[in-house]
Formats: C-alpha cells, structure tokens, sequence
C-alpha cells in the first residue's frame, strides 16, 4: 500500500466498454476532477490493480490511500469530496429517491445490458432480452416530457447511471422507435449526447458504439 500513499492524483481504472466504468467517468467530467484514466482490458488486467483491489475487478478508483472498487460508491464518494456542481440531492428524502431510482435501474436493466453487451446467451435468449429492455425504456418514456432530467429539473446522478445504457443501445442492437410515446425519451437522450461533460467522458472504444 506505499506505492497508493504516494500517489499525487486521483487515478482511475477504467473499462472503455463498460458502463459502470462510464458512469463514474460522466460524473469525473462533470466534477472536473483532474484524474490519470487508466483503460484496462479486462482480459488483460495490469497485476498492480489485484495488489489494489482484493476482487481484482473494473472500475477501480485510487485517491491517494483510499481505493474503491464499486462505480456506485465511488459516485458517491466523488460527489461529496467534490461538491460543486452538486449531484445528489440536497434533502435526505429526494437523495433517498434518487438511490432508489439507481437501484431500479440496476434491477430492471444493468442485469439486461450486461447480458448484452457480453453477448452472454443464445441468439433467441439474446432477442427476448432485447426486446425485455425496449420495452421497458418504451414504457418509462412518457416521464421524460414532465421534466429536462429524469425526474429532476438539473442533471444529477442518475442521469449519470442512465446515459451509459443509451449510448450503447445501437451495440445492443435496440432501436427505439420515433413515436409520440418515446419522443420524450428520445429528446432527453439528445440533451444528455450534447451535454459538454458526456462529450469529455467518452473511452476511445465508446466513441465507436454510435
């Protein structure tokens, strides 16, 4: 661990691919936060991130001798050393909301997209998870149209959770469909692809999913 306490800057290991990875990367650019990105391939991992992280797993995030090795953590961590522009809520209630709504998420889809994204099953079982992710997107669309983010008038955390997930729907082989039911959805995901910190967090390998 002397190697960690000597470390000046925050260092962060990354999958390009990954979308945990690229949710904590969103919430860097946003924060500003000057950090080393180390992309990683999981199938090729440098043997000091074992030494680091007893599960020798992507991200993993090293802040002098601090390292976390779970994206959700490391949000949150990330928001609170870095404060402005704040993204959690400030009111314990809406912060639980938020928690709550990252948690759906990863019940109701990160299982999805991992499957996907991994091409982990049959041609057929890969279908029916396609169509199980579409629809659920399809069905949420609507609360899009009440306010800018989701649910939320400022960009927060969770659209850091939900952006990685439409970025790579054309490599999950999702298409939404233009319709009056998803031009919500469909609007909010052009507000967040323009968004100046989703443009900075983008891995060279995710610049190649559009």
């Amino acid at each position: 661990m002397g190697v960690v306490a000597k470390r000046s800057s925050m260092t962060f290991y990354s999958d390009g691919t990954s979308h945990y990875s690229h949710r904590v990367r969103i919430v860097l650019a946003e924060k500003g936060v000057a950090v080393e990105t180390i992309d990683v391939d999981p199938s090729n991992k440098p043997e000091d991130l074992a030494s680091l992280n007893p599960y020798n797993t992507l991200p993993a995030l090293v802040d002098r001798d601090l390292v976390l090795y779970e994206a959700d953590i490391m949000m949150e961590y990330l928001d609170e050393r870095f404060p402005h522009p704040p993204l959690f809520p400030v009111y314990p209630v809406a912060r639980a909301q938020s928690r709550l709504w990252i948690y759906r998420i990863r019940q109701d889809w990160c299982g999805l997209v991992d499957s996907l994204m991994a091409r982990d099953g049959t041609p057929a079982q890969l279908e029916k998870k396609r169509k199980e992710l579409r629809e659920s997107l399809i069905s949420i669309a609507p609360i899009f149209g009440e306010k800018p983010f989701f649910m939320s008038d400022e960009f927060t955390i969770v659209d850091c959770v939900v952006t990685p997930i439409l970025w790579r729907l054309p490599v999950m082989g999702i298409e939404l469909p233009k319709n009056k039911t998803t031009k919500p959805l469909l609007e909010y995901r052009e507000r967040l692809f323009e968004r100046d910190s989703i443009l900075a967090s983008f891995s060279e390998q995710e610049k190649e999913m559009v």
